[in-house]
């Protein structure tokens, strides 16, 4: 049947056939026997670069615990180009790396009014990536899949209006965050 689809695909539009998925869009893809492995490393080293953040060294976590950001910061301001293009490429991680949507989402609600202790948080999650380069998704065959679900909320959390923040996250039988 795949390969009809495969034949009906390429008479209907100009296509080849070039293999096997390695790299699409930032995402590297490995495929072998036991399963699919996909992650973000080059992409991720290229932020980095980017950013200067090369040589940084690594933290555990993504944000400090029990972060606070205020609107009314003191701070002096950074370059607002700067600042949304490091956002940007931070949200495009999100795809391999949900572990940074939180501490991303928090940083991302001063994108209007960039200030340094904003920037110094969004450049934590670099160095947390600077960590994590060699982590990925890793999907194997399993004939006993269950979904699984995780949630976590702050309950009237956020300094500036007492909005509560809540997150969850979910997966299927032998998909592992490694």
């Amino acid at each position: 049947m795949f390969e009809d689809f495969k034949e009906v695909m390429t008479k209907e539009f100009e296509m080849t056939n070039i293999g096997e998925m390695s790299y699409f869009l930032g995402v590297e893809v490995k495929q072998a026997e036991d399963g699919i492995f996909m992650s973000q490393r080059k992409y991720a080293e290229q932020i980095l670069s980017k950013f200067r953040m090369k040589d940084c060294k690594p933290v555990s976590t993504p944000a400090k615990t029990c972060m606070k950001l205020r609107v009314n910061s003191n701070k002096e301001f950074v370059n607002p180009t700067l600042f949304k293009s490091l956002l940007g490429s931070l949200r495009y991680l999100t795809f391999m790396g949900p572990d940074i949507i939180y501490a991303l989402g928090l940083v991302s609600r001063y994108i209007e009014t960039p200030k340094q202790d904003y920037f110094i948080t969004a450049k934590r999650i670099l160095r947390y990536i600077k960590g994590t380069l060699n982590d990925g998704l890793f999907y194997t065959h399993s004939k006993n899949a269950k979904l699984v679900g995780y949630s976590d909320n702050n309950y009237g959390g956020d300094i500036d209006d007492g909005k509560s923040t809540s997150g969850y996250a979910f997966h299927i039988g032998s998909t592992i965050f490694s």
